[in-house]
């Protein structure tokens, strides 16, 4: 698992900072068998984007079968009912179709699309791969030796390495603390009942959130709803507890060959639903956010040269929250690097931000660089995201006076209660000068 996956959860909430177009509208749907769901109906091209999210993901794993629901997941749609693989995929194919399993630390997500005309047959294949799995052996062999290809990959790549070491020492035993993929030696071991376990403990009526966006009414899509997932076991397995996260502050150093270090940086976070969440977002965005005017962009990099490229996201899990920054850098440029970040982190928490900083990131989170919306498929999953994320449809109508209401006294308060120096933890995978455990 790459250093992308750490801040998927980070890149999400962004996407959510920026404001919707100012003509979507968001509609809650309840389907005639109570299933709930968001719908944002767009005629103008005949066609549905469909996103389900099943709550769970590869944290159900147990700890003898790590990779289990990944490999499931990617085992879905190759062959379902009477089809096997080839028969699937050309059904799909026939229909114009697009079905997309994915799997992460906190769910299964099916990503799907569809013409309005071919809608009732793309939904009854979709819904035999949703009940109906074959996992046949040929497939799980092959799919196998392509999860156990990208493991042996991911042992030689020191950004990889380093999520790996930063996500163990930040939550141990829990299933946040080992890759969602496996391990070369657990993944081997997966058997064909092993899948279809993991298959019945991931996909279940009492996990799902739902959204659609495109050519379909709020009336069809209740219809659509129950015809897809009525039927679909009532339960499934029981999620995993809160994560503790092990906040320890120092270097952990791994010895990698190469003429520069990866490094990941982390501490604890906030919960988005936190009343302070608005105030650290903004606070991250001065901090290390994505623009060159962020501070450690322009200390690191700007003023110092010491890095082609820093930045941080609050990245918030359902069972955990980090803080959680990275930047690559020479060997001989990283403990430089550490310090100055440690002193940027020391003076934010003391001092808090400007007013002009302030101003300046508000500007960007309520319009300056807002989120373009350009398909219906990037709109169903950023509605199923708000959902997951307890936010109500008119989110994107009030959103921006949330942020316009933070203060500086706020932002300063929450920089005390969020930045700790002390638990600020660097995990550098390299041969960097001058660096050693702490």
């Amino acid at each position: 698992m790459t250093v992308r996956t750490l801040f998927k959860a980070a890149i999400l909430l962004l996407t959510l900072a920026a404001p919707l177009r100012a003509e979507i509208n968001i509609q809650a749907v309840t389907s005639p068998g109570g299933i709930k769901a968001w719908l944002v109906e767009d005629h103008g091209i005949p066609f549905t984007a469909l996103e389900i999210r099943f709550k769970g993901g590869t944290s159900l794993d147990a700890p003898e079968q790590r990779g289990a629901v990944n490999l499931m997941t990617a085992l879905i749609e190759e062959g379902a009912g009477p089809l096997d693989s080839q028969g699937f995929a050309a059904a799909r194919d026939g229909l114009a179709a697009s079905f997309q399993f994915s799997s992460d630390l906190d769910g299964v997500s099916v990503s799907s699309h569809f013409l309005t005309e071919n809608r009732d047959q793309a939904l009854a294949l979709l819904h035999s791969a949703l009940t109906k799995p074959r996992f046949d052996q040929d497939a799980v062999d092959r799919v196998r030796e392509q999860v156990l290809s990208g493991l042996r990959s991911d042992a030689k790549d020191p950004a990889t390495i380093a999520a790996n070491l930063e996500r163990a020492r930040s939550f141990g035993t829990h299933p946040y603390g080992s890759d969602g993929s496996g391990t070369i030696a657990s993944v081997t071991a997966l058997t064909r009942d092993d899948i279809e376990l993991a298959f019945h403990d991931a996909i279940a009526r009492d996990r799902i959130t739902v959204a659609a966006a495109g050519d379909i009414t709020a009336t069809e899509l209740g219809v659509v709803l129950d015809n897809l997932l009525a039927d679909l076991p009532a339960q499934g397995a029981p999620l995993p507890p809160e994560a503790t996260l092990l906040t320890k502050g120092g270097i952990t150093v791994q010895d990698f060959p190469g003429p520069q270090s990866t490094i990941i940086f982390a501490q604890g976070g906030m919960k988005f639903s936190d009343p302070d969440y608005f105030a650290a977002s903004l606070l991250n965005e001065i901090l290390g956010g994505g623009r060159f005017s962020a501070r450690l962009m322009n200390e690191v990099r700007t003023k110092r040269g010491l890095t082609y490229g820093i930045g941080t996201g609050l990245a918030a899990y359902d069972h955990a929250e980090v803080l959680i920054g990275q930047f690559q850098a020479s060997n001989d440029k990283v403990a430089e690097a550490i310090k100055v970040i440690r002193d940027e982190w020391a003076k934010l928490a003391k001092d808090g931000v400007t007013e002009q900083e302030l101003a300046n990131a508000k500007t960007y989170m309520t319009g300056a660089y807002p989120l373009r919306f350009d398909g219906n498929d990037t709109i169903a999953s950023i509605l199923v995201g708000m959902q997951d994320l307890g936010l109500s449809p008119d989110y994107p109508k009030t959103r921006n006076a949330k942020v316009e209401a933070v203060t500086l006294e706020d932002v300063k308060r929450v920089a005390a209660r969020l930045i700790k120096p002390d638990d600020l933890h660097f995990t550098v995978v390299g041969q960097p000068t001058g660096v050693v455990n702490e």
